[in-house]
């Protein structure tokens, strides 16, 4: 009988040491598991962040760029706005320069008459008031005879062949030509030097 117990105690032991050993596998394997999902959940954490970055740098850059379109826009209504202001009575005044030329040839007119002589001085001191006003707008009177002929600023509507002036250049002014500030309104029609 003292062998088999001996037999039966060694089957326990072994039984023994194999359900611990089974047992220190599948805490191993426990552990190895959980180091595989720690390891996992680091590199999605990782992977997260990374994403949450390159988002953050994509809405970063949009908001630069509308940051810049704001400002640009700013500036483009800035831009229009002191233009507007510069050319306001562009209008008015294209308006008024038939007028102004009326002026002028009615001043041109000679009488011997008394009254026609008095009203034609009111209608100079009308028309040098006229032309003040349009001074203190920035309207000038664009400069022709004996000038360079510039197509910018001079119409042509006849060349001439004249001694006394070098060829291009302004030889007699057909209709005045006026500027508001820096902007042509009416270009001067002129007879040319060839």
């Amino acid at each position: 009988m003292e062998v088999k117990d001996k037999e039966q105690q060694e089957e326990v032991i072994v039984e023994n040491e194999s359900t611990e050993d089974e047992e220190q596998i599948n805490e191993t394997e426990e552990v190895d598991q959980e180091l595989v999902e720690e390891t996992v959940e680091e590199d999605s954490t990782e992977k997260e962040y990374q994403q949450l970055v390159t988002e953050k740098e994509e809405l970063f850059n949009k908001f630069i760029r509308l940051q810049a379109e704001y400002d640009n826009y700013r500036k483009r209504t800035q831009r229009e706005k002191s233009a507007d202001l510069k050319y306001k009575s562009q209008a008015l005044i294209t308006e008024l320069l038939p007028v102004i030329d009326n002026f002028e040839r009615a001043l041109q007119t000679a009488s011997d008459d008394e009254s026609v002589k008095s009203f034609i001085e009111g209608m100079d001191m009308i028309y040098r008031q006229l032309q003040t006003v349009l001074e203190a707008e920035g309207v000038e009177v664009i400069p022709t005879v004996g000038e360079e002929f510039d197509p910018n600023i001079h119409q042509a509507v006849m060349q001439v062949e004249d001694d006394q002036y070098e060829t291009n250049v302004v030889v007699e002014e057909m209709q005045k030509g006026y500027r508001l500030k820096d902007r042509v309104i009416r270009p001067a029609m002129v007879k040319v030097n060839q």
